[in-house]
């Protein structure tokens, strides 16, 4: 399939999203957000990992005096953590997600979001993993750390969804290898519309066990500005169907409850820059003790 901006997924564009995550450290809406959905980390150690150059964004404090020095450029140091974090990167890409009316599809949106989430996590030095959920079934890539970790998950995002794009299904949400793919004391973030979810609260229980679960519920809420009625929508596999619509509707909240936990809302139609910063202020970078 021929790519098309807002409904395939290209590897350059999510490699891009390095750059746009890193900056929006530096900018995050922390007045957007409510109360009590900012997640909390712990610091890094000491031992330096690694010495790279600065990108806007990056924490000043962490200058590497020697090197800029050297160079005649800002570097910045990065440390080891103090443990082992892996990040598990959850996709929906079923087919409720293979559809939007705005900017992207919401399938899109949300390995947009989960690539931000990635890059941010790879920087401080974590390792990354995929998941993706699509209508064959599971897709997996198992956690690797620095840039090369990042780059497999990309083409791992890339390939199940031109997968789920020509072969779309409405599978249930399985998260039962999600427990396989991340270690105990890791992170799982999850990005889906969340529909068609039965059971879902039972297994976000089980793997919140021993695991910190985080949920991004990616939205389309510009339908809710058109006329009232039903749109005709063309699927990618040439399936046609209808999409009842109601007219203007409230304001959705930045923070919904799915399955008994707190999900960040995103939305579809939003540009990258603002998911971006929206999802500083949610997952703020590490600090120094």
């Amino acid at each position: 399939m021929a790519e098309t901006p807002g409904v395939t997924l290209d590897a350059p564009s999510l490699i891009a999203l390095r750059q746009v995550a890193l900056r929006a450290r530096a900018e995050p809406v922390l007045a957007d957000l409510p109360g009590g959905y900012v997640t909390k980390r712990k610091g890094h150690g000491q031992e330096v990992a690694d010495v790279r150059g600065y990108v806007p964004g990056d924490d000043l404090r962490h200058l590497d005096r020697g090197t800029t020095a050297r160079t005649g450029e800002l570097h910045v140091r990065q440390f080891m953590d103090e443990r082992d974090r892996v990040t598990l990167l959850v996709a929906d890409f079923r087919a409720p997600m293979l559809w939007g009316v705005s900017r992207a599809f919401r399938s899109v949106a949300a390995a947009e979001a989960l690539c931000l989430l990635g890059w941010q996590a790879v920087e401080d030095g974590g390792r990354v993993g995929l998941l993706a959920l699509t209508g064959q079934g599971p897709f997996g890539v198992r956690p690797r750390g620095r840039v090369r970790g990042m780059l497999d998950v990309i083409g791992g995002l890339v390939q199940a969804h031109a997968a789920a794009l020509k072969a779309p299904g409405e599978a249930p949400l399985p998260l039962d290898r999600a427990d396989r793919l991340a270690p105990r004391g890791g992170e799982i973030v999850l990005a889906s519309g969340f529909d068609r979810a039965e059971g879902l609260g039972e297994a976000l229980s089980a793997l919140a066990r021993h695991r910190a679960v985080h949920l991004l519920q990616v939205t389309d809420a510009d339908p809710a500005g058109l006329p009232k009625g039903r749109y005709p929508i063309r699927l990618p596999n040439g399936r046609r169907l209808r999409l009842t619509l109601g007219g203007q509707a409230a304001p959705l909240p930045q923070v919904e409850r799915i399955g008994g936990r707190a999900a960040l809302r995103l939305d579809a139609g939003w540009p990258v820059e603002d998911m971006a910063r929206r999802i500083a202020a949610a997952f703020p970078a590490d600090r120094a003790p």
